[in-house]
């Protein structure tokens, strides 16, 4: 398991240091915005959607290397989802980073998000990686709530 690990460092750590969709984007049809006290992270999301479709998703913010990585993850395994795909991935990525599961090279269908399955052994973690899924979930309920993560954990 030696070098998924050291492959699963190596992308959060290129997600964090150049994080892909970040920045505000134009137009969009909905976002939220969330914040995590205990720690400082802060995260803004922005989706465009046409046709239940998410067409454009992007993130603004700033936070650790879990929660920069995670949003940047998160807006490149949402876009072009379907909002009932995107629940589901938001069920399955909650799932694997809160309970222990049986860890595989590609997670529980999740794919790349699956770099996070350790998160769960380190439970101060959990609320780094959950931060952006949970105010994506806000911004596609179209409810528009400043996400905090002492709300929802």
């Amino acid at each position: 398991m030696g070098d998924l690990d050291d492959l699963y460092q190596e992308l959060i750590l290129d997600h964090n240091k150049s994080p892909r969709n970040r920045g505000e984007l134009e137009n969009a049809t909905c976002k939220a915005a969330g914040h995590n006290p205990l720690c400082g992270d802060r995260v803004t999301v922005f989706a465009t959607i046409e046709d239940g479709i998410i067409k454009e998703i992007t993130f603004d913010g700033a936070g650790c290397a879990i929660s920069t990585a995670s949003a940047s993850l998160m807006t490149e395994s949402l876009k072009g989802k379907t909002l009932e795909e995107a629940k589901a991935l938001f069920k399955g990525f909650h799932g694997l980073v809160t309970e222990e599961t049986e860890e595989t090279e590609d997670g529980p269908g999740l794919g790349k998000l699956a770099v996070f399955s350790g998160v769960c052994k380190y439970p101060a973690r959990v609320k780094c990686a959950t931060l952006a899924w949970h105010t994506v979930h806000a911004a596609l309920s179209e409810n528009g709530d400043t996400v905090t993560t002492e709300d929802d954990e």
